[in-house]
């Protein structure tokens, strides 16, 4: 390897980092992460304080998927955010959320995401296609016209 195709290799290899880095921020800046984590046992709470100084806070989700049910007060007292704020961790318990996916479940994006976003009914779309109603409705797509099967020519036929 001469001494150009090093500077190559470090440029492309600066030029990685420099993307690796900017993904990085990027999802810092976009996804939720945990500061700080705690458990208030007069609310049985679990709360979490994210990055933009929002908290949250949920009761221990029951089920074995999460390995909190029957926890003591002592042992969900331990919860801390772990993965740069990715997750909550209970060490004893052997039990971790991953804190977007949660809020993604507890707070039933994806049954709020599509009326705010527009899939869901409302009384303007049923006023368009009750205007479209009148109109014949909506123009039917038009099949392309089949294909006719040709005869073909062969020296037999006499073509």
């Amino acid at each position: 390897m001469n001494a150009n195709d090093e500077d190559l290799v470090d440029d492309e290899l600066l030029a990685e980092i420099e993307a690796a880095r900017a993904r990085t921020e990027l999802e810092d800046r976009i996804e939720p992460r945990a500061v700080a984590a705690w458990y208030d046992a007069g609310r049985n709470l679990v709360f979490f304080e994210m990055k933009n100084g929002c908290v949250f806070g949920f009761p221990p989700p029951r089920g074995r998927n999460y390995r909190l049910e029957g926890a003591t007060v002592e042992q969900l007292s331990e919860v801390e955010p772990v993965e740069d704020g990715y997750g909550l961790h209970w060490e004893e318990l052997d039990a971790d959320i991953a804190v977007p996916g949660f809020l993604l479940h507890m707070l039933n994006v994806k049954a709020w995401y599509a009326k705010w976003l527009g899939g869901a009914k409302s009384e303007a779309k049923a006023a368009a296609a009750r205007e479209n109603g009148k109109k014949g409705g909506r123009p039917r797509k038009q099949a392309a016209a089949p294909k006719r099967a040709g005869r073909r020519k062969t020296a037999e036929s006499g073509d």
